[in-house]
């Protein structure tokens, strides 16, 4: 009997236009050196190419390569200042994704991943693309609204004559919002799983923290509490029974 005829293999569908095109998402993130590079770059600050190397744990030939693709994807963006190129996330959409898939990676291993000792310092206070995160951004965000100090807005929050009167008790007046982001919304946070503050209100808050000396940077993402702090800021805050780890 004579062979049947081979069929050709069957050629993968044509992606409708209509799809999010996450495959192509899926394979920046999927390689253990750009997921590594794009945590470190979290915090919301821009590094170098060495320090991204470095962080990867990669030779800076191999960094540059990566780097590439993740301009070209648009996840990143890029600074010449003189002879040095500095890299950031592109924008607050890529960081909530990041943090996002984090949350779902750890679906399961949640509480025992930030059991471990060398979290701690995150899982207290952190950076989160330029905010306040941790337990200590969400009870932030927990006592303006138990202070009726936010009021909803079409995309997600202004601050009410309240929360004015209460921020100012901390030494800070709001700016007013400007079109180039959004104000002040909801950000899921990665450790606590509840909601932290987001948008230019959270970005000027932590700043504010840290020019009063009450925050102070720590290593990578983490943000410190001061003895200052922990006398000044906690106690206006709802739950004053987080401490300095």
């Amino acid at each position: 009997m004579p062979p049947s005829p081979s069929r050709a293999p069957a050629s993968p569908p044509a992606p409708s236009p209509h799809e999010p095109r996450l495959a192509r998402v899926a394979a920046i993130v999927a390689d253990p050196a750009r997921s590594r590079m794009l945590a470190y770059l979290l915090s919301g600050d821009y590094a170098s190419a060495g320090e991204l190397a470095r962080a990867a744990s990669v030779t800076p030939a191999t960094a540059s390569g990566h780097l590439a693709k993740m301009l070209e994807a648009q996840f990143i963006a890029c600074e010449q200042r003189g002879r040095h190129r500095y890299y950031r996330l592109a924008d607050a959409d890529v960081a909530h994704a990041l943090e996002s898939l984090a949350l779902v990676a750890e679906r399961g291993t949640h509480e025992e991943a930030w059991s471990r000792p060398e979290r701690e310092r995150l899982r207290q206070a952190r950076c989160c693309y330029g905010h306040l995160a941790g337990a200590l951004g969400v009870r932030l965000f927990g006592s303006l609204l138990q202070r009726e100090g936010l009021s909803p807005s079409p995309e997600g929050f202004d601050v009410s004559e309240a929360g004015r009167a209460w921020l100012a008790e901390l030494g800070y007046t709001p700016s007013a919002p400007t079109r180039k982001r959004r104000y002040a919304y909801r950000c899921l946070d990665w450790s606590e799983r509840r909601d932290h503050l987001a948008g230019q209100l959270a970005d000027e808050l932590l700043q504010h923290f840290l020019e009063r000396g009450w925050l102070r940077r720590g290593t990578g993402r983490a943000v410190e509490l001061t003895p200052t702090g922990v006398q000044e800021l906690l106690p206006r805050l709802e739950d004053s029974a987080l401490t300095m780890p």
